[in-house]
């Protein structure tokens, strides 16, 4: 009984720490997804060219981009950051040279999807297509909604994009360095107890 009971001790100190670890990276992804948001509304509530659906687009979009690349190492949030933008940026091309010619169409959307497939797979980066073509389609779509300047959307798009990224990465800098050593030291933790029993 002894024996259970410390190995029960020795594993509630780490668990905590993860417990810690959890809250404070859940805390600052709720901050930076606010601060997505907010921005965005700033920006576009200064343009005065925008409709109030275009505000919420854009601030949901900004957030979504700020989740993408909140990871739980720099490294992973940097690769994700990478993969947003190059993702971002195709169909930014695809959709704003088609909307300057033509209406949202539901085949010139399926079309832009499968030249954004292929193009990315002959430059070696098909770990972007599901992305990319998830960003056509969402631009494509509203699009169709607001047919009025439609090539504004891949324009607004791609500001929401950047802004999410831009308010994410410092953010996932700043939930790494508050929770990083936590994890550490809960690792450390957890590796000494399991010795400990072991012996």
């Amino acid at each position: 009984m002894t024996t259970i009971e410390g190995q029960i001790n020795r594993t509630a100190g780490p668990r905590k720490l993860q417990v810690g670890q959890a809250v404070s990276h859940a805390v600052v992804l709720a901050i930076c997804c606010f601060m997505s948001y907010g921005i965005i509304a700033d920006i576009i509530a200064a343009a005065r060219f925008v409709p109030r659906d275009d505000e919420l687009l854009g601030g949901m979009w900004a957030v979504i981009a700020s989740i993408f690349v909140f990871r739980y190492s720099y490294g992973e949030s940097t690769r994700a950051a990478l993969s947003r933008m190059s993702a971002t940026l195709v169909s930014f091309a695809l959709c704003f040279v088609y909307l300057l010619i033509f209406p949202f169409r539901p085949l010139g959307m399926a079309a832009l999807i499968g030249v954004g497939a292929v193009g990315l797979s002959l430059i070696g980066r098909s770990e972007d297509i599901i992305t990319t073509g998830i960003t056509t389609a969402v631009v494509m779509v509203v699009a169709g909604i607001s047919p009025q300047h439609a090539w504004k959307q891949p324009i607004l798009r791609l500001i929401d994009t950047f802004v999410g990224i831009g308010v994410g990465i410092p953010g996932a800098w700043i939930g790494f360095k508050l929770t990083g050593r936590s994890a550490n030291q809960s690792q450390r933790n957890l590796e000494s107890s399991l010795k400990t029993t072991a012996v």
